[in-house]
């Protein structure tokens, strides 16, 4: 803020001739990309007050950054920093090993909790129109093998989500009952018979169960949908080919989803990746211009208002809205 501004709100000029902030702390020194350093501002003007008293006891801050996962977790198995939480299940399994481990000053340990877990999943924006079809989007999760992802690339160390509330009380199972059944029944004409009857499942390749047979699954419900194999390629109905846009600005997530792809390219889907810079994806997200990202849904132990962020239809087309899926449906908002 300017000194114009500071001597309008009363704040006097002195002092404000350098830029050395209004806060506690003001920057030192900084390597753009690399870190940055600051310092105690001596001139704090709230620092004699009741509320910061206690408060602000460092004289220099710094703040290093890692812009690669792998060298971070190097950075810390070298004792730069004192605490890691590990998001990845290979480095989990395999990377937390060395003399400070043997020694006891890192500690590997995983700490259980019964707080709700969210999930993470792969987001389809149904606002495109051919991921707008239940039955394209049902097909598509025919080809993801999570078993054998989870076997292969996540050394089992994760459990197939199947609620947004997972690890609660709160966590959905079986059919509708009680309040929830209340509130559907008034829907009853517009919902599919099953959400009354059969308690939903993700398809699993699990014995008996087979990736082969899934996808002959995944194949009879995209013909129904209107998509038909031409050439070897999925087309609709118009001669245009299906086509699949994986976007992320994370590279670690491509292992996971280039299987994934293969299984795709099976059913003649036209499926890529894109990776982009941060800045690039945070404003494509924002204005909902993907098929396909990679997203986590976190959840609290009293859920709120911010139901209506992820899934109302109030949210659908406000750019930066949580509402990624694009769901814009009255009996879900009747729900929250």
């Amino acid at each position: 803020l300017s000194k114009a501004y500071w001597e309008k709100v009363g704040f006097g000029s002195a002092g404000l001739d350098i830029p050395v902030g209004n806060g506690p702390y003001v920057i030192d020194r900084f390597e753009a990309g690399r870190s940055i350093t600051y310092k105690r501002n001596p001139d704090y003007w709230a620092k004699n007050l009741p509320t910061a008293k206690g408060k602000y006891n460092f004289d220099e801050i710094v703040y290093e950054y890692y812009s690669d996962n792998t060298v971070a977790l190097e950075a810390f198995k070298a004792g730069e920093y004192d605490f890691r939480t590990e998001t990845t299940a290979r480095n989990w399994a395999t990377q937390y090993k060395g003399k400070l481990f043997d020694s006891g000053e890192l500690i590997k340990e995983e700490i259980k909790h019964e707080r709700p877990s969210g999930m993470q999943a792969f987001v389809l924006n149904t606002r495109k129109a051919y991921l707008s079809d239940p039955k394209v989007r049902r097909a598509l999760t025919y080809a993801f093998d999570f078993e054998w992802t989870n076997s292969n690339l996540f050394h089992s160390a994760y459990k197939r989500s199947s609620s947004y509330f997972e690890n609660s009380e709160l966590a959905s199972s079986g059919v509708p009952e009680g309040e929830e059944l209340a509130i559907l029944e008034k829907f009853k004409k517009q919902l599919p018979a099953e959400v009354f009857t059969t308690p939903y499942s993700v398809p699993s390749t699990a014995k008996p169960n087979s990736i082969r047979k899934n996808l002959r699954s995944a194949m009879s419900l995209l013909k129904e949908a209107g998509y038909d194999v031409k050439n070897g390629k999925r087309v609709d109905q118009n001669g245009n080919p299906f086509k699949l846009e994986f976007l992320m600005f994370q590279k670690d997530f491509e292992r996971v989803v280039q299987p994934f792809i293969k299984n795709l390219e099976r059913l003649g889907i036209d499926a890529r990746i894109t990776v982009v810079d941060t800045t690039q994806y945070i404003n494509r997200l924002r204005d909902f211009d993907f098929d396909v990202v990679v997203s986590g849904i976190g959840q609290s132990n009293s859920p709120g208002n911010e139901q209506r962020e992820y899934w109302s239809s109030s949210k659908v087309a406000v750019p930066g809205s949580r509402n990624y899926a694009g769901i814009n449906d009255p009996v879900v908002d009747e729900l929250i």
